[in-house]
């Protein structure tokens, strides 16, 4: 997720972005709004009139991987994610913040599509040994494997396809069901 502050633009020409990406959006258990839950939160501060293809560079040098940008609109939620792909997208969406006054511009950050899809042919299931969403098959006498994967140590981000623990939580079990392995790799059981 990218949030520029807007009101920046009053006290000089630069934007700062909020980026928090490595996370995944989810459901809150209460109302069922989405919210982004996990990953790493930064900040990055860039010139006002930083090109699109620039932006792009500096958030992949930023985050360590090419990421694909959606934003929210004003007023808007997660379920309402428009596709930043140019420069036009871009100054849409400013302009879009700077007509409702609106501090910050939000959006998330994610693998590009083709990465995901590359992802299927390739013989190993690994993407870049940066990403924080690479994924391996799980090795052979891990209890792990009968759920086919593990992620790699960099994040502890829950899977999809497995339900999450009731109210029964300590210190040391998660939401989620997870655990580090000897070999420092985080596996979903």
């Amino acid at each position: 997720m990218v949030a520029v502050d807007i009101n920046e633009k009053n006290s000089g020409n630069s934007l700062k972005f909020l980026c928090s990406y490595g996370g995944r959006i989810f459901p809150r258990s209460t109302d069922g709004k989405l919210r982004y839950v996990g990953g790493h939160t930064r900040v990055l501060t860039v010139d006002r009139s930083i090109s699109f293809a620039e932006l792009m560079k500096k958030l992949c040098d930023f985050c360590g991987f090419s990421v694909d940008l959606r934003c929210q609109l004003p007023n808007g939620d997660l379920e309402t994610l428009i596709s930043v792909k140019s420069e036009e997208d871009l100054e849409n969406i400013v302009e879009e913040y700077d007509r409702v006054s609106a501090a910050k511009i939000r959006a998330v950050l994610s693998p590009p599509r083709s990465l995901k899809h590359d992802s299927s042919s390739s013989s190993s299931g690994d993407r870049s040994p940066k990403s924080p969403f690479s994924v391996t098959p799980s090795p052979p006498n891990s209890p792990s494997r009968a759920y086919g994967r593990y992620l790699q140590s960099r994040y502890c981000l829950p899977p999809t396809d497995l339900p999450r623990r009731s109210n029964h939580r300590s210190e040391d079990s998660p939401c989620y069901a997870c655990r580090v392995h000897k070999d420092s790799r985080l596996v979903w059981h």
